[in-house]
């Protein structure tokens, strides 16, 4: 992932720094981000409704060009009762036609129907922008939740261990009668309660590795410490700049204005003038039925014609249906004008929200950093007194369950925090593949399609069949307790 230059380096370098790297040859997040780039059904999905909005612009064009169509018929007439003058209607005859229309002029609406759909694929873009920083956001919340949650189940581990190995002692003091059964009881229970919370720990890596294979496609077996977050502003005014300008939230409802705009234009030509110009051919032949008329009229054999021309169409009134389109693509363009400006607010406000969690996730970090040292302090000094009985068996159960609580807030802290600052760059518009420099092949680009069948004219071009882009996860083994080991 690029170190791009960082406007908050000093507190951003305060994530970084606490963590340190894993083992050689593990998934970095930048792998799990190119898989799911690459395999995440919501994703893939969201592209497909791209490419099927893409295709509102040639079908919008498909209404001002030409259209062609031949017609045939074959007539066997079953019965025909003759006149004074004997048979003079043939008993068979086969007739074809051919036609072509040309719009020449629909008043503005075919024009202003081809500008919203193009809008329409702008806003589109911009939306799948915005899934891909969603589901971006998602897979890294679910990388480090693996992470913390591997560290909260190491650190209940050695709860376990030392409650036990301090029940032991307990009791083998007791035997000798230096303790009571009381302090023995204490232990007990605050054993019993530590491996209740293991427990809870371990079923909580167990769905946070499964919510991972949800999102990436595979296991997390091993989880490198992320990178440093690039692009990070150093105060929410500049990141609500930023996110005004990028975030594709904002751009899609603009663009979704300004097609609803046209479609009012496109609603108002249905009252103008229509021109369009017309050729059409026929031909007409009996296949010899008619020599086997018994009348000095039978008509010749075949006959042939053609025309063409233009035709103008005024309408003149309409029962008050143009008027009703177009008062309704009006309250239309002023429910997206309303949209653009509650989507405006929104971002400004998740803008703020995600730089204040992520100032205040910072700040965590270095509380629960010194309560972990001070913990340990704490639980070694009473260890000692209680040897030499200034403390009691309570005095460190005490102390070895606020370690425990410190500690997992520490690791919480720097999760969300790291979550937090990927937040805020989502927000601002920042947090895309194109942003993050993802490996594995060339990215995605919506543009390419839309650019290939923007201008598709032939009828018969049905284009590829469907194939699945997202992998399946059946075959992917159920999460396990491996821990990821991390050191904080």
């Amino acid at each position: 992932m690029p170190r791009l230059t960082c406007l908050a380096g000093t507190a951003l370098t305060s994530i970084t720094l606490i963590m340190t790297a894993s083992t050689a040859g593990a998934e970095t997040l930048q792998d799990a981000l190119a898989k799911a780039y690459r395999t995440n059904p919501t994703l893939t999905a969201a592209r497909a409704g791209q490419r099927a909005i893409d295709e509102n612009v040639p079908l919008a064009k498909a209404e001002g060009r030409p259209s062609v169509g031949l017609n045939g018929t074959l007539t066997e007439q079953l019965y025909r009762e003759a006149s004074a003058f004997g048979q003079n209607t043939p008993k068979r005859n086969f007739t074809g036609q051919a036609s072509a229309t040309v719009p020449i002029y629909q008043g503005g609406s075919i024009r202003n129907r081809i500008r919203s759909a193009k809008e329409n694929v702008k806003a589109g873009q911009n939306s799948l922008r915005a899934t891909e920083a969603s589901v971006f956001a998602a897979v890294v919340a679910a990388y480090l939740d693996v992470i913390r949650d591997s560290a909260v189940v190491t650190y209940n581990r050695q709860n376990v261990s030392s409650l036990e190995t301090n029940l032991q002692a307990s009791q083998d003091r007791f035997e000798v009668g230096d303790l009571t059964r009381t302090d023995v009881a204490q232990s007990e229970s605050r054993l019993g309660l530590a491996r209740a919370s293991l427990q809870a720990a371990e079923a909580q890596l167990i769905a946070s590795k499964e919510n991972y294979i949800a999102l990436v496609g595979s296991a997390p077996d091993d989880l490198d410490t992320p990178p440093a977050l690039p692009g990070l502003p150093a105060s929410p005014e500049a990141a609500v700049t930023v996110a005004l300008r990028d975030n594709p939230d904002i751009l899609a409802a603009e663009h979704t204005r300004d097609a609803a705009h046209y479609q009012v234009n496109a609603a108002k030509g249905l009252v103008a003038p229509r021109l369009s110009a017309f050729a059409s051919g026929s031909y007409l032949d009996y296949l010899n039925s008619e020599k086997k008329l018994d009348t000095a009229f039978a008509p010749p054999g075949s006959n042939k014609a053609a025309s063409a021309g233009l035709q103008l169409t005024v309408p003149i009134y309409q029962g008050g249906q143009p008027g009703a389109q177009a008062r309704q693509a009006a309250a239309q363009e002023s429910q997206a004008i309303e949209q653009q400006v509650g989507t405006e607010r929104n971002v400004i406000a998740q803008t703020r929200s995600a730089y204040a969690s992520w100032q205040a996730s910072l700040q965590n970090i270095e509380s629960t950093k010194r309560a972990v040292s001070a913990g340990e302090l704490s639980l070694e000094g009473v260890r000692a007194e209680n040897t030499a009985g200034t403390r009691t068996i309570l005095d460190i159960l005490d102390s070895q369950r606020d370690l425990l609580n410190a500690q997992v807030q520490y690791v919480a802290a720097q999760r969300d925090a790291y979550v937090a600052g990927f937040s805020l760059l989502a927000a601002m518009g920042h947090a895309e593949a194109r942003d993050l420099g993802l490996d594995g092949g060339p990215l995605y680009d919506p543009n390419a399609n839309y650019e290939k069948v923007r201008g598709k004219l032939f009828d018969f071009d049905f284009g590829p069949k469907p194939e699945p882009q997202a992998t399946r996860t059946q075959d992917v083994p159920a999460a396990d307790l491996k821990i990821i080991n991390h050191e904080y």
